[in-house]
């Protein structure tokens, strides 16, 4: 049978850079997307466009979690972070952080990978020019390696389950040339916080995303 993975598919950039990863393998494709209350729908637009333009099956779950509207992704009354470039991921965990959400998700994608038989969970995480999320760091997904090895019935009978960052130590500017190189469809990508029409401009994640485009060399196809 052909080896498969759980890819987390937020529809932003670096995790549908994963995606595209996992296929240029030949790996067959689960895809994971999480809706948990975001202020806007236009990721997981985007996400279902990823996954049918990879060829993955998509798995949608829906959490209801009231406690996750401290997080100004959640609660759409909460202002969005405007800060300077250079400030980024320099003034603590930001308002934009969700609880917990890395954990439920890479959790989830386990439960996923345990019952259809995967190999390991693939996340986008990215440790370099992100906002300062404690669950962004190599060292929350090199612990949770272990956690899928010693809580699941794949890694108890001793298979293989890993959990897989391939992006973690990538800065922006990387991943925009990897997802060019592996021919990941940008423009059906989307990472701003905000849910207008077009991407804002002005939080974290444009700036970012900005910033690796510029530093890339070639334009945002998503703009």
């Amino acid at each position: 049978m052909k080896r498969s993975v759980v890819v987390l598919l937020s529809g932003g950039l670096d995790s549908a850079t994963c995606l595209w990863w996992a296929r240029a393998r030949g790996l067959r494709l689960h895809a994971l997307s999480l809706r948990y209350g975001q202020r806007h729908s236009k990721e997981l637009d985007s996400a279902r466009a990823l996954a049918k333009a990879a060829g993955a099956e998509l798995h949608e779950v829906d959490l209801r979690l009231p406690w996750l509207k401290t997080s100004s992704l959640v609660d759409g009354a909460k202002a969005l972070p405007d800060v300077p470039l250079s400030r980024i991921g320099k003034g603590g965990v930001p308002s934009t952080y969700v609880p917990g959400r890395n954990t439920m998700f890479v959790a989830l994608g386990l439960s996923l990978a345990d019952a259809v038989g995967a190999e390991a969970v693939v996340v986008g995480a990215n440790a370099l020019d992100y906002s300062g999320y404690p669950d962004c760091r190599p060292e929350f997904y090199k612990a949770f390696g272990r956690v899928a090895r010693l809580g699941t019935k794949r890694g108890d009978a001793g298979r293989r389950l890993d959990v897989v960052a391939p992006l973690v130590r990538l800065d922006k500017a990387a991943i925009a040339r990897l997802a060019r190189r592996l021919g990941v469809p940008i423009g059906l990508t989307w990472s701003c916080y905000a849910g207008t029409r077009r991407p804002c401009g002005r939080c974290d994640s444009c700036k970012l995303r900005a910033k690796g485009f510029a530093e890339a060399g070639f334009a945002d196809p998503a703009l």
